[in-house]
Formats: C-alpha cells, sequence, structure tokens
C-alpha cells in the first residue's frame, strides 16, 4: 500500500511503500540517503550496500527522478534526527527500489530555498514551478478556500446552478471574447463577462437564491491585480429583495469569516471619518461615493490606515498666494513625514506631476516651526487653520493639492497610497474592508459633452422612476444615484453588486434620458426586457471577485501567483503557446480570414 509523506510516522516497524521525487542525494560511500518528496512532505530514505540492485540504481538517481521505495519505517539516530521537517524522526531502510521515471535537468527551481527562477521561465515550465511546496500548499488552500465558501453559501439556502459559456454579447464595459458560429455564417458568441443577464433570468424563473463559482472571460489588459483573460467569481443573486442593504447583510459574513477563520488574519479599521458610517449589526462602514472620493481621492480607499484628505477650501477663500486661489485646496497629513529627504520629495513631486499636478507643496513641522518654501506667503491664521485642521504635529508634513477638486482629489489620493508603502503602514496579516454605495447613476462626459451612464445601467436608481422623472436638468439628474455598491478590501476591489433595474417602465426611463428611443432598448436588451414584462420579482446581487481575495488572504502582491495555469503580463500562455496561429481548415470551417496588417 502506498503511504503518503505526512503519514508515515505512524508505521514506525512497518513495511511500506512510497513514492515520489527525489528532492535530493546524499552519497556518503557505505550508504546512499535520498530525501524522497510527495504533495505532502519530504521522507528520507536510507540504502545500504547490502541491497545490491537498489544501491546500484541509488547510484544514478538525479534530483527530480521518479522513485517508488519499499522498506521498513524505523527512527533515526539522535544526532541525525532533522527538527525542520514533520518527518524528521524516523526514516525507511530500503529493500527495494524501482524506477519510475528519469528527469533531465531542470530549468527552473522546484525548491522554495534558494535563487527564485524568473516569472517567464516559470510560467513557461509552470508544471514544474508547481512542485515547489510553497504551490503544492496554495493549490490545496484554493481548494479549502472553494469549499469553505460553497458550505457558506449552502448553509444560507442558495442553489448552485451553472449558467452558459457559449453566450450572447453583453455590455459589461470590456471587450468581449468573440467565438465565430460555424453552423451560422457571420454569426458570433461570445464569451461570457459575467453571467449577470442569466442569473436575472433566473429571478424571473422562480429561483430564490442562486450562485455558482463562475468563469468570466473580459478582454482587458492584464496587470498585477488582474489576470488577462479568465478569472473566477462568486456569482449570486437574490429574489424579492428591494434595497442592497439586504444584499450586504447576506454576504459580508462570508467575507469577515474568509479574513478571521480562513486566512487567520485580523479585521481592523483605523480611519476614523469612515467610522461615522457604521451600521447596527456590522463592523464594515458603508461610505458613499462621493464620500470616498472626497477623503480618499479613490472609490477603493485601503483603511488599514488614516490620513485623509482635508478640506481647506473655505480657510483659502481670501488668500493672497496665489497658487492656492484655485476652486479646491486640500491637505494630506502624513505622519512622521518631516524625516523625508529633499530627494523623497522631489520623487513625490514627479508622482504628483504624472497624476496631472503642476507641483507639490508642503510644510514640514520640525522644533515647532513651519518649515517651506511656501510658508512665507502664508498668513498667520491659514497657518493655523493648517495646523489645526490636519492634526499635524512636530515631526509630521503636510503636503497640499491646489486645482479643480477631481484633479486634487485623484493627486491626493494616490500620494495617500504612496506615503503608505513608504512608511509601511499597511500590514499584510490586516485587512480592512468597507461598502462603497450610492454611485452616480450618470456622469458628465468631457469628451463627448453630454451626458452617459455613471457605471451600470441595469441597476435601480434610488427613488425608483420618480426620480428620473424629477430631474430636468442636467444638474439634477447627475444627483441621481444608483442602488450599487462595491466591496474594497485592502485597497482592491473585490465585489460589485446592485439592486436590479427589473421594471421595463423604468428601464425605458433611463435609456430615454440619454437620447435612447424604446425601439434601441429592445433592439439591444430585448431578450431581458421581455422577460421582465412577465411578472419579473425585485431583486438584486453581487459577484466578489475570488481570485483577488484570494490574493489578499494569501498575502501575494502578484495574481499570477495564486493561479495554477496564468498567462504572464502580456497575455500570453508561455507554457502551451497561446494564442497561436490556426489550421487554415479551421478557418474556413468558422468563415473566416485572416486581413494582414498594412506597413
Amino acid at each position: 500500500m502506498r503511504i503518503s509523506v505526512n503519514a508515515l510516522n505512524d508505521f514506525l516497524g512497518k513495511t511500506v511503500t512510497v513514492e515520489g521525487w527525489v528532492n535530493s542525494r546524499r552519497d556518503h560511500g557505505g550508504l546512499i540517503f535520498i530525501d524522497l518528496r510527495d504533495h505532502t512532505g519530504i521522507i528520507q530514505l536510507v540504502i545500504t550496500p547490502e541491497n545490491t540492485e537498489s544501491f546500484k540504481l541509488a547510484e544514478t538517481v538525479r534530483d527530480e527522478f521518479v522513485l517508488k521505495a519499499t522498506g521498513k519505517m524505523r527512527e533515526r539516530e539522535p544526532g541525525l534526527i532533522n527538527p525542520n521537517i514533520p518527518t524528521g524522526k524516523i526514516e525507511l531502510v530500503v529493500e527495494n527500489l524501482e524506477l519510475l521515471n528519469k528527469s533531465e535537468p531542470l530549468p527552473v527551481n522546484t525548491h522554495d530555498d534558494g535563487e527564485k527562477s524568473s516569472e517567464e521561465l516559470r510560467l513557461k515550465y509552470r508544471y514544474l514551478d508547481l512542485r515547489r511546496p510553497s504551490m503544492q500548499n496554495r493549490l490545496k488552500r484554493r481548494s479549502e478556500y472553494y469549499r469553505f465558501i460553497r458550505n457558506y453559501m449552502y448553509d444560507h439556502d442558495f442553489t448552485e446552478i451553472t449558467t452558459p459559456i457559449l453566450a450572447n454579447s453583453s455590455p459589461e464595459g470590456a471587450r468581449d471574447f468573440l467565438v465565430p458560429s460555424r453552423l451560422h455564417p457571420g454569426k458570433f458568441y461570445a464569451l461570457p463577462q459575467a453571467p449577470q443577464q442569466f442569473k436575472q433570468l433566473l429571478m424571473v424563473g422562480g429561483v430564490d437564491k442562486y450562485f455558482q463559482i463562475a468563469p468570466c472571460f473580459r478582454d482587458e489588459d492584464p496587470r498585477a491585480d488582474r489576470l488577462y483573460g479568465d478569472f473566477y467569481q462568486l456569482d449570486l443573486e437574490m429574489a424579492f429583495v428591494e434595497d442592497g442593504e439586504t444584499v450586504r447583510k447576506e454576504i459580508e459574513p462570508l467575507y469577515t469569516s474568509l479574513v478571521t477563520d480562513f486566512a487567520h488574519k485580523k479585521l481592523v479599521l483605523r480611519s476614523a471619518a469612515a467610522k461615522k458610517f457604521l451600521v447596527k449589526g456590522s463592523d464594515i462602514p458603508r461610505i458613499p461615493f462621493t464620500e470616498a472620493m472626497e477623503t480618499y481621492g479613490t472609490d477603493k480607499p485601503d483603511l488599514r490606515y488614516s490620513m485623509e484628505l482635508i478640506d481647506l477650501t473655505a480657510d483659502f477663500k481670501d488668500t493672497e498666494f496665489k497658487v492656492f486661489k484655485s476652486e479646491c485646496v486640500k491637505a494630506l497629513c502624513v505622519k512622521g513625514g518631516a524625516k523625508l529627504t529633499r530627494r523623497e520629495i522631489d520623487e513625490f513631486t514627479d508622482q504628483a506631476k504624472k497624476e496631472g499636478a503642476g507641483g507639490l507643496a508642503y510644510i514640514l513641522y520640525v522644533d515647532d516651526e513651519a518649515k517651506s518654501p511656501i510658508a512665507k506667503f502664508l498668513k498667520p491664521e491659514e497657518l493655523k487653520a493648517i495646523k489645526e485642521k490636519t492634526g499635524a504635529e512636530d515631526g509630521d508634513a503636510v503636503f497640499f493639492g491646489a486645482d479643480d477638486r477631481k484633479k486634487v482629489n485623484k493627486v491626493l489620493g494616490a500620494l495617500r497610497i504612496s506615503f503608505a508603502e513608504h512608511f509601511n503602514l499597511t500590514n499584510d496579516n490586516e485587512v480592512a474592508f468597507c461598502w462603497i454605495i450610492d454611485f452616480p447613476f450618470y456622469e458628465w462626459d468631457d469628451k463627448n459633452h453630454k451626458l452617459d451612464f455613471g457605471h451600470n445601467p441595469f441597476s435601480m436608481p434610488k427613488g425608483g422612476l420618480a426620480a428620473l422623472e424629477n430631474a430636468k436638468t442636467d444638474e439634477e439628474k447627475l444627483t441621481i444615484v444608483a442602488d450599487q455598491y462595491d466591496m474594497v478590501m485592502n485597497g482592491y476591489e473585490v465585489a460589485s453588486g446592485a439592486v436590479r433595474n427589473y421594471n421595463p417602465e423604468i428601464m425605458y426611463k433611463v435609456f430615454n434620458i440619454l437620447g435612447y428611443n424604446n425601439e434601441y432598448v429592445e433592439a439591444r436588451f430585448g431578450g431581458m426586457l421581455n422577460a421582465f414584462k412577465f411578472g419579473a420579482p425585485p431583486h438584486a446581487g453581487c459577484a466578489p471577485g475570488l481570485d483577488r481575495i484570494f490574493m489578499v488572504l494569501e498575502s501575494e502582491k502578484n495574481i499570477r501567483d495564486i493561479i495554477a495555469f496564468p498567462k504572464n503580463g502580456s497575455g500570453v500562455d508561455l507554457m502551451m503557446n497561446s494564442p497561436s496561429a490556426v489550421d487554415q481548415v479551421q478557418l474556413d470551417e468558422a468563415h473566416l480570414a485572416i486581413i494582414p496588417e498594412e506597413g
């Protein structure tokens, strides 16, 4: 019987069979020691010269050869115990050694110690990289993660239902992956960006609470926290739900238990400004979108630290300092920031300029004195207001943004993140959540000088049809908010959700406001619209991104490190050599032709 390595401590004095890869081999002349590795750990094999055939074979084996060994388990001599592995007190005295397969010299390191191979090599030889114990553990953890989630959903009476992969193109905001139809020339399926339309149709079909661990496909540029091509989300929907708070209360215990019970990390909330948005029965604040942008400069704030944007516009309304004669003046107090060198301040100034700022004004508080190139241009009452409102103390630094409000928020929001990184204000063993709610239903499109949808046109506007009909001017329309919500985790958006627009009359109206007639809506979204005409219940849901959440729980910075077979930063699968060209026969069957690029 084959025994896994981690169970061998229970088999002292017994004959067992183990199989695995050669982790290392040591020839001590009269004895050969082989560390054999399987998916559970390492066991030391001892091969003696008396066992002629096995010893002869052991002399030829090299790292990563695949072996099968049968022998008797015994305790190691006291001086030969290895306290660094669970099987360090035992060893297997080999009676029969069998070679299952050889291995060529490896192009990548399969150990966690030593120099780590480059990402490009690790992805090209991912099947070898997966042999590293840390990667083996990651795959097991991901399996446990899915089981933890499924158990929660089953315990809360959700029904798991799969939805089609070959679907229609949908307006989810990213590019579709299109699949040509062989049977219907000139027509295409689309791989679903999300099961959004199908899960809403399940609500129409009478399903009360649906979920699935759903593959989603989007042709978006990859980055450190976003995979290219395909990713997985926990897709869920609930019928007879008329407000987003119902969904938030239903699902947020899953988030918090994943942190505390699965990852064994600590939940924190250090932003004083966020605490006023806590609701009874929850430790996660509900922060309105506008408040998040004004306070943190982003709708994805990391609340493991404070450092809020402080509005000083009113304090500088009569200023004589030309730089602060702006629509908006805000400040960021960096605790301990007076230690920054001139070079470091210049680097932060360069970042501010890349975000659109003209420069970066600042004050350093050293020995109870405000040291700054701008201090001499400020009135005493202005200096006093800065210190009081920002809470600056000796040793701190205050940085300023002065411009239109949107740009100031963007610049200081980006600097807030950079200052936190510079001063190590984030702890990977801590997690801070927040819900961002009340997203603008419409927003102004500067490029085309007109109104457009803010986020999702299929969310329910708060106030329903009346809110739409009462908004006459563009300014009034911009005040309409959607019952839409995002979950933010340590500065990452990890879920989006909304109360759905299930009422055909309201759906027509939200498009009519932007100049689209009913015929346009019916042509683009007829399937959903027709279904809603047959007694659709109110419904709502959300879709947590499982890859990104797992990345945070595992304290990783690169999302490709938590996936078994990811593509590289250019969207290429180096292991399988995809995307790749296909045969002309396949193109002909799909009624496709390749058009050469000009030039």
